[in-house]
């Protein structure tokens, strides 16, 4: 009997996050060894807890949660969002073009859906987080990266951008804060961006997932403001600022001129509901969250868990002799760099592997978030403090001895 064969599609899509490493991990533990996971943002699984005051509004509204709920979201949640977006300097925002889905994943994958015909380019950043790239390619899109360079802080060159316009490209991402880099986008550059876009024509996807998570001082432009009456969609959540992934709540807000994106929006609202509707029971949390006390600026400021956890990373890299690292700004990664005077043929992706297998730490190499010729890492801030000390223990030895066995290799080359 002929064996199924996938699709085709699926030969260029990649999700490393959750791949090979992360299979093999598994298996080490089965063989009963710990390993120290720094590959996922997934806050519940290092400790912290999405605010009681979402529990509780889950608890009190179950039974108002056992049928299908409208294709957009629940009334008071939508209301939330929109006030959340006017209040950021939205322009033309209203809970007819907002959109709650089962987290922003499945809500990336309506708006590309909504948008592209086979072909169509998107713009996207090198590193990405993978679920763009794969979204854009399983709706027939094609990506197009634009660089975001550590020399340039990881911030994107908008003359770059530019150059890769095509008569093909439909829209441009920007994840801000960033996955996997942590950079914060200035104003003046989201500027700069927004008059490209506006002169081409383009849509503006903005993933904000981050928004509320900064450090030292850095500050979160929202796009949707810049972008005035520029068609903009800005993606946001409950997942990391609340610490509820396993909700799988998301929303989408359609801003700008209603008139230019109104066959658009219907669009949405067809795929919206042809997949019925978003969890129900988690949405009774959004409007709390959107309108109670802010919980995340006490892990984020000095002495809280996830800025005591970056200051150990950003001490592991200056303790190093292999790494460098541009320090993050905001969201919940670290995205380290071996420095190309200490192992000019490093390779990410085998030393990843070898990490893993000799020391039991567990990262995600740069090239798994699309961007070539990678000397990165990612690494999670949620693991508490003193694992990630003893990490860059870890690393700092296996680094070492791929430095040592590297003239070795030359001469056996020879």
């Amino acid at each position: 009997m002929a064996s199924i064969k996938p699709s085709a599609h699926l030969a260029a899509v990649r999700y490393e996050i959750r791949g090979a490493l992360t299979r093999r991990a598994r298996e080490l533990e089965a063989a009963g060894r710990p390993i120290i996971k720094l590959n996922i943002g997934n806050p519940g699984r290092y400790g912290f807890e999405t605010p009681a005051h979402l529990r509780e509004a889950i608890a009190a509204h179950l039974h108002d949660s056992e049928a299908y709920g409208h294709e957009q979201g629940l009334d008071e949640a939508l209301a939330a969002i929109a006030a959340q977006q006017r209040a950021r300097g939205a322009h033309g925002v209203e809970v007819e073009r907002i959109f709650v889905g089962n987290g922003v994943s499945e809500l990336i994958d309506l708006a590309l859906r909504a948008l592209l015909q086979p072909g169509d380019e998107v713009l996207l950043p090198s590193p990405d987080y993978p679920l763009w790239s794969a979204a854009t390619i399983l709706n027939d899109g094609v990506p197009r990266y634009y660089r975001c360079l550590a020399e340039n802080g990881h911030l994107p060159d908008p003359a770059e951008i530019e150059s890769l316009i095509t008569p093909r490209t439909r829209a441009v991402v920007l994840i801000n804060p960033n996955n996997p880099t942590g950079a914060v986008y200035p104003r003046a550059l989201l500027e700069r961006l927004v008059a490209i876009a506006a002169k081409h024509r383009l849509l503006l996807l903005s993933d904000e997932i981050y928004d509320e998570i900064l450090y030292d001082g850095a500050t979160f432009q929202p796009l949707a403001e810049v972008a005035g009456e520029l068609p903009c969609l800005s993606f946001g959540g409950l997942s990391k600022v609340y610490r509820a992934c396993g909700y799988r709540i998301g929303w989408m807000s359609l801003s700008g001129d209603p008139a230019r994106s109104a066959a658009y929006r219907d669009a949405l609202q067809l795929l919206a509901a042809l997949r019925l509707c978003a969890n129900v029971t988690a949405q009774w949390a959004i409007r709390p969250a959107l309108t109670g006390t802010p919980t995340i600026q006490a892990l984020t400021a000095p002495g809280g868990r996830l800025h005591e956890a970056r200051r150990v990373v950003l001490e592991g890299v200056a303790a190093s002799e292999y790494l460098e690292l541009v320090a993050p700004a905001g969201a919940l990664y670290a995205f380290p760099q071996v420095r190309a005077e200490r192992l000019p043929a490093f390779d990410d992706e085998a030393f990843a592997l070898q990490l893993l297998e000799e020391e039991s730490v567990l990262v995600v190499p740069g090239s798994s978030f699309n961007l070539a010729d990678s000397r990165h890492l990612r690494l999670t801030l949620l693991p508490p403090p003193a694992d990630l000390a003893e990490v860059f223990v870890r690393m700092e030895r296996t680094l070492g001895r791929l430095a040592s066995a590297a003239p070795a290799r030359a001469v056996a080359m020879a």
